[in-house]
């Protein structure tokens, strides 16, 4: 059982990125019996969701004329337009029904400002923003942070490359995560990651 200076943290694992839902990761689903055994070996987990309101600035379906990863600038850069996705409170929004992390501390909901994006776990498209998450993970006296789930070289590498500029430890464990991969965007996170000195580890790694 890894201590309590360890977190698994569990990035947007919900309906609307599973196969056949409105954006969906190729072969999301997988991760989810791949998390439920990593997560019997820590016993500080958190989970995070996207949970945005319909008015969010970043569903294609907001502006006139615009579709599904078309991209647009806004005050804060560049921002892609997706499909209209994990609404609150709607079953999209819904953590997979087979996950099972009964013992998981806290839910991060991220992407609830209607103007700001936020794919990462640390802090929203804006770069300014903080969700809380570092100063949680501080005062719990965590120092390393171990990162799964969807999408690998979106949340997941966001969150990854945020929780190293806030001073942890990071590994993305990379068969409890999937991809989208949208025009090269899997190779280039792994370097990014590489770069900020985020390790690339397998499920098999952690827990031995």
């Amino acid at each position: 059982m890894k201590g309590t200076h360890e977190v698994l943290l569990v990035v947007d694992v919900q309906n609307d990125f599973m196969p056949g839902g409105a954006l969906a990761v190729p072969h999301g689903d997988e991760v989810v019996p791949v998390v439920n055994r990593l997560a019997r070996g820590f016993s500080h987990v958190v989970l995070t969701q996207d949970w945005h309101p319909a008015s969010h600035v970043s569903f294609a379906a907001n502006h006139a004329g615009r579709a599904p990863f078309q991209t647009i600038t806004l005050p804060y850069g560049d921002q892609v337009l997706w499909p209209v996705h994990c609404v609150q409170a709607t079953p999209g929004a819904q953590l997979h029904a087979a996950l099972d992390v009964p013992h998981a501390r806290a839910v991060i909901r991220k992407g609830h400002h209607a103007a700001v994006d936020s794919y990462s776990a640390f802090l929203e498209a804006d770069r300014k923003t903080p969700t809380g998450l570092a100063g949680y993970l501080r005062d719990a006296g965590v120092t390393r942070v171990w990162c799964c789930g969807l999408a690998t070289d979106y949340c997941v590498a966001w969150s990854a490359l945020d929780a190293r500029a806030a001073g942890f430890e990071v590994a993305v464990i990379e068969d409890a995560s999937r991809a989208i991969d949208l025009d090269g965007s899997l190779a280039a996170a792994w370097q990014h990651m590489h770069a900020a000195g985020v390790a690339r580890v397998q499920s098999a790694d952690v827990l031995h």
